[in-house]
């Protein structure tokens, strides 16, 4: 006998058939005449649709509008808010479709106060002949209830539009429970009514009539979006006028009953701009400061369809709640989530800008990407091409490749011109731009250096001379002049409460100075680690390892020199510290004066005529001109400069309004050299009395 091996999971043992209520039916000798015979032969031995409770009858084919009503969310996103004014954005799109076919130029919109919402268009009108496909219906009524039904599947009708697969007006017409359409065409005005789909009559023959176009009046269904639903008229009003931008050539109006406002939404507005998506961003910054003008205009393909208009300016401080914004459309159909064209936009800027910085020899042009360019600009883009290709019925992203190529192919020649007419302006963009880059640049970096060092203990610079205090209260860190000066600091220090942190002559200009040429200096760098904080975006000023920095260098120029370029750092780089007072000044005497046993310090050439005109009237005196702190002694240093007791310390501080010391700043310690050229000049002759004339 074979071994036996334990039970599998999959071995489990067969259930034993079920007896059948009827005798199976025995097999047939003759040959089955057909495929429904053999299934009607085997129908006995199969299970019972009971047994299962799913069969034949569980499968419905929903005829009509019915899918529409069934599942909402297919076709409009869902039953909120926002699909709710999807409804509103169905009807006008085939509105603005007459207009950029140039069949149109007037559009009403009217919100009355039983809550239907009409748009009306004097554009050609819905077809009301008969419609060849389906006998005894007018083309308007298979319009109205038939999916897929319209006429701008093959681009006979309309070279662009936003409307292509003939399922939105259908749709609006389903999730309604009343809705009229008016059409005037043919030397008459022609009416239908539907209700949740359905036509609640044959298409009536009016009145004859001159006039021609489209109205389409509806309210939405509250069993879809539930009871007391409504349309927004605040909402409308803004879909309503970012419409009207988007054709120059249209004018829309505005209507909304009184009882409907609930807000400072106007009753009536005509909407009609003649410089499009221009106005638009001029209107949305308003008074925001900018880097440049706004950059705008409007290109077509010759020979065929497709159109690019745009309009795109920077903001140093961002456009309200966000530091940029891009807003895109396709054939007058918002796109929120952007797409190709948004794409071809961002390529189109980049190139450009790097193009000009190779013409004016700016080699850090190169680093630049479409993240720097786009992050803080204001940008609003139009194109119009044929039979664009979306993500979904709501159409919330472009997806067509030749969206891409046409924005970037028609945008690209425009943003060159406008480059090199005006190169101030270009060179303040680029300046701008490369700004940018360089600070993502330096975030990347810290946060590499902020990994690299999470595993590995603080390290300090080995040329400082730390206090023993663990807390940063009542601590002070001492940036000299020179090694020399360290020496003597070191010995004139509190070692429990005083660091000393010696450099070596003048550091780094911070302010004219690159992004990676203030990573590679040694001597910042190590200012940074003695502090224990990360200089720029990273700067936590609760990190400071010490409650006082004070600068001490020698009472001559070259000290002043030095000074002004720490202060300068700290204020571009770790702007806290001095905002919080943290930053001192220490004020070590530059003469000794003695007679007999009494001796003074002088601080300058005011304080030493002070004192020999007042302590030390009428005495023989020497004086000794100190040349620099490695020349004091301890001793020295420590009475007039580090002893808390007896020194005077100079708070670095800022006033209320930082844009005259930032304008100072960039003046005196910038790139250019003019400015401080200029400031010289300016203020030469307040000088005279430091000069040796």
């Amino acid at each position: 006998m074979p071994p036996t091996s334990s039970p599998s999971l999959f071995d489990l043992p067969e259930p034993e058939p079920e007896k059948p209520a009827v005798e199976p039916v025995r097999p047939v000798a003759a040959p089955v005449a057909s495929p429904v015979a053999a299934i009607k032969a085997s129908e006995p031995v199969a299970a019972p649709a009971g047994t299962t409770g799913y069969s034949a009858s569980s499968i419905e084919v929903l005829e009509g509008l019915e899918p529409v009503r069934k599942r909402p969310g297919m076709y409009i996103g869902g039953t909120d808010e926002r699909a709710l004014h999807h409804l509103f954005a169905e009807v006008l799109d085939n509105a603005m479709d007459e207009a950029v076919a140039r069949h149109a130029k007037l559009i009403k919109v009217e919100l009355d106060a039983e809550g239907f919402l009409s748009v009306q268009d004097d554009g050609r009108g819905i077809p009301v002949d008969p419609h060849p496909k389906h006998p005894g219906k007018s083309a308007l009524e298979v319009v109205m209830t038939v999916l897929h039904s319209g006429g701008k599947f093959s681009g006979k009708a309309y070279e662009t539009s936003g409307g292509l697969h003939g399922v939105g007006v259908s749709v609006v017409n389903a999730l309604s429970d009343q809705l009229e359409v008016t059409v005037w065409r043919d030397g008459f005005e022609w009416h239908q009514s539907f209700s949740r789909g359905l036509p609640q009559g044959g298409l009536e023959k009016r009145q004859p009539s001159k006039k021609r176009g489209t109205l389409i009046r509806f309210r939405p269904d509250a069993e879809i979006f539930g009871t007391g639903v409504a349309f927004k008229p605040a909402r409308l009003f803004r879909m309503t006028r970012s419409k009207a931008y988007l054709f120059r050539g249209v004018e829309i109006r505005w209507t909304c009953a009184p009882e409907r406002i609930v807000d400072a939404t106007p009753e009536t507005a005509v909407f009609h701009f003649p410089n499009g998506l221009a106005d638009a961003l001029v209107e949305r910054i308003g008074e925001l400061e900018t880097v440049t003008p706004t950059f705008s205009g409007r290109v077509e393909r010759k020979g065929e369809a497709g159109a690019v208009e745009w309009a795109v300016t920077w903001s140093p401080i961002g456009f309200g709640e966000a530091d940029g914004f891009v807003q895109s459309y396709c054939n007058t159909v918002a796109t929120p989530d952007g797409g190709t064209h948004e794409a071809g936009f961002r390529a189109a800027l980049v190139k450009g800008l790097k193009t000009y910085g190779e013409l004016s020899n700016e080699k850090r042009a190169a680093i630049i990407t479409a993240e720097d360019v786009i992050a803080n600009a204001g940008a609003l883009i139009s194109v119009f091409i044929r039979n664009p290709e979306f993500q979904g019925q709501t159409k919330d992203r472009l997806s067509s490749p030749e969206g891409q190529r046409l924005v970037e192919a028609l945008l690209r020649d425009p943003f060159d011109h406008w480059l090199t007419e005006s190169p101030k302006q270009a060179n303040a963009l680029l300046g701008f731009v490369i700004d940018r880059a360089e600070d993502r640049l330096k975030r990347r970096k810290d946060k590499e250096v902020q990994r690299a060092a999470a595993t590995r203990k603080l390290r300090l610079p080995g040329k400082l001379a730390d206090c023993t205090r663990q807390a940063a209260e009542g601590t002070e860190l001492f940036i000299v002049e020179g090694d020399s000066a360290g020496g003597s600091a070191k010995q004139a220090r509190d070692r429990a409460t005083q660091a000393i942190l010696p450099l070596r002559g003048k550091i780094l200009n911070v302010a004219s100075a690159t992004a990676d040429k203030l990573r590679a200096n040694i001597e910042l760098s190590d200012l940074a680690l003695a502090l224990g904080v990360q200089p720029g975006n990273r700067f936590n000023l609760g990190d400071l390892r010490y409650e006082r920095v004070i600068i001490m260098t020698d009472a001559d120029v070259d000290g002043a020199h030095i000074a002004a370029l720490l202060i300068t750092y700290f204020y571009r780089v770790m702007p806290e510290v001095v905002r919080e007072g943290r930053l001192f000044m220490a004020l070590p005497p530059l003469y000794r004066i003695q007679a007999g046993s009494l001796s003074e310090y002088a601080r300058d050439d005011a304080h030493r005529d002070e004192l020999l005109a007042t302590t030390f009237k009428g005495r023989k005196v020497e004086i000794g001109r100190f040349k620099g702190l490695g020349e004091m002694m301890a001793s020295q240093l420590k009475e007039t400069t580090m002893d808390p007791k007896k020194r005077t310390l100079a708070r670095v501080t800022l006033p209320e309004s930082e844009d005259e010391i930032a304008d100072l700043v960039e003046r005196l310690m910038g790139k250019k050299a003019e400015p401080r050229f200029d400031f010289i000049q300016q203020n030469a002759r307040f000088a005279q009395a430091d000069l040796d004339l």
